[in-house]
């Protein structure tokens, strides 16, 4: 069963990936909206929000007049009320697309287990409230697919043993149909979408720098597609409701009501338990298996002055400054939450004592990942160094998430693996490139715009223009570094880009020749200067 998982995981990896590569190349990769899933999440919601608070000025709660009201948003004010309609309507249906989307390529990219279970388990519950949402505007038309879906609803519901009266009652005919029906239809539409913000602000909470908003450009964009939808194919209604007559015909709304025809077939009870069932399997998911999980993050107080850049750093508000424990004279220390660390090292990264030139003692930065420590890496580092030969000699150093490194075989190459990009301190690229320990270094890791921890490309790209500490120094030759997130499916892309760079490197002015130091000699150096 696990092996199947995985294997239905990795090829929808694979299928998410090259279909998002063909968006990229439409729309780049900072406006795809595979990488904005969450934000056009956001973004359809305020959308709904807006819309629905300006038809609700236009609507009447009454039986016989809330369809009146609605034509007339519909009908005499079309250029207004009737496009906010439309935009209430397609936004709806929007945000259960990119709702499903997201939660299917959350799994698919296996972002949902381990420290991460938080964000699934909260998403859960906001499938519910948004169909509930959805399906009660729905009844506020009353239509004849309002009459449907409001009789078959209350009949679906009359099946839990929870109710002292049976609800479909009400439907028998126009006479057992109270105005107040409308006002507690209307309170319940207003009531869900505002617990359903609340879970939605609960659901980011573990992560710094959620994307709430998308891009303007994109944003845009949308709005332009759901204007031009509603001009041309505006929302409209299905005829006037009546209780004393069967509706036989309406038109559904598939991403809402698909499973509205199964009541013709499947009793109530058994549909609410498969929902039941379906909800508690999803609840469970992360653990069906758990993640293996990696040792988490640790601080060395010795080298922790409570900077603070690997809290600014960390994806998952796993590290925070706590009070000084060890009598110090700095005021904060680094502390680690180890039910929210995921081991990917973008604190150890952020450590400005994670520096490959520290002789004077041993390389033990403030905060450091146990099984791939900063000092292993400056070894593996230089033993790669030691290994190349020949022109434009490059070290690659690559995310675990991203392309396999197995595919670059050169003997001027040499690969490294890192949880992530931003694990790498830039320390190291100045370390390689001016003591002339390689020509060059390309980085490599997940897709652009979609880092497996969120914000690693980032926060690299950051650190190598100097906007964000640990910056690269300016001595640094740019030119010599390159990057290419190639995610899983661009191992051509990767070679590719590596060509490209090494024939880059030929051309410029070779480096001064330096052998690069060994670890023996940089452990009698450190030895020597103490």
């Amino acid at each position: 069963m696990t092996d199947y998982v995985i294997s239905l995981r990795r090829s929808g990896r694979y299928a998410f990936e090259w279909l998002e590569r063909g968006f990229d190349a439409m729309f780049g990769p900072s406006w795809n909206p595979f990488h904005q899933l969450g934000a056009l999440g956001w973004f359809f919601y305020w959308i709904v929000v807006v819309s629905g608070l300006y038809l609700f000025i236009f609507f009447d709660t009454g039986i016989t007049a809330a369809y009146g009201s609605v034509e007339y948003i519909t009908n005499v004010q079309w250029y207004a009320a009737g496009v906010m309609r439309s935009f209430h309507r397609y936004a709806s249906d929007a945000l259960v697309v990119v709702m499903m989307t997201h939660l299917l390529r959350e799994f698919v990219m296996d972002r949902y287990r381990g420290p991460r279970f938080f964000a699934w388990i909260t998403g859960t519950p906001i499938l519910w409230f948004v169909y509930a949402s959805g399906i009660t505007g729905y009844w506020l038309v009353w239509d004849k697919l309002a009459q449907y879906v409001a009789i078959a609803t209350t009949e679906w519901l009359d099946s839990l043993p929870i109710f002292g009266q049976s609800i479909a009652r009400n439907f028998l005919h126009e006479t057992t149909l109270s105005n107040r029906f409308f006002t507690l239809m209307v309170f319940i539409h207003i009531a869900v979408p505002l617990i359903l913000l609340f879970i939605m602000w609960i659901h980011i909470q573990r992560h710094t720098h959620p994307r709430v908003n998308p891009p303007i450009g994109l944003a845009v964009g949308v709005l332009a597609m759901l204007l031009v939808l509603s001009l041309v194919h505006p929302a409209i209604s299905q005829g006037p409701a009546n209780l004393n007559t069967v509706t036989a015909i309406v038109n559904l709304d598939w991403f809402y009501l698909p499973v509205y025809p199964l009541l013709d077939h499947i009793p109530g009870a058994l549909l609410w338990a498969a929902f039941g069932a379906a909800t508690l399997l999803l609840l469970l998911t992360p653990w069906l298996p758990p993640k293996r999980r990696r040792p988490i993050a640790t601080v060395d107080l010795e080298n922790c002055n409570g900077c603070g850049r690997c809290v600014a750093d960390c994806p998952f508000s796993a590290v925070v400054l706590g009070p000084r424990t060890d009598g110090k004279p700095f005021t904060h220390e680094a502390v680690v939450n180890t039910k929210l660390c995921t081991s990917c090292g973008i604190c150890a990264g952020a450590c400005p004592t994670a520096t490959p030139f520290r002789r004077a003692s041993e390389l033990a930065p403030g905060i450091d990942l146990p099984h791939v420590p900063v000092r292993e890496l400056r070894e593996r580092t230089l033993a790669a160094c030691r290994a190349l030969s020949g022109e434009a000699r490059v070290i690659v150093y690559g995310c675990e998430a991203g392309v396999s490194l197995s595919c670059l075989s050169a003997p001027g190459v040499a690969a490294l693996p890192l949880p992530c990009s931003a694990a790498l301190p830039p320390a190291f690229l100045d370390f390689i490139i001016t003591r002339n320990y390689a020509d060059g270094v390309l980085l490599t890791g997940c897709c652009e715009g979609d880092c497996f921890y969120r914000l690693g490309i980032r926060w690299t790209r950051e650190r190598f223009a100097g906007e964000r500490d640990p910056r690269l120094r300016a001595r640094v030759p740019r030119e010599r570094i390159a990057t290419c997130w190639a995610g899983i499916t661009g191992s051509a892309s990767l070679e590719q880009s590596l060509h490209a760079f090494r024939a880059k490197l030929k051309a410029l002015a070779p480096l001064e020749r330096r052998t690069p130091l060994s670890s023996q000699r940089l452990t009698e150096q450190a030895s020597s200067n103490d």
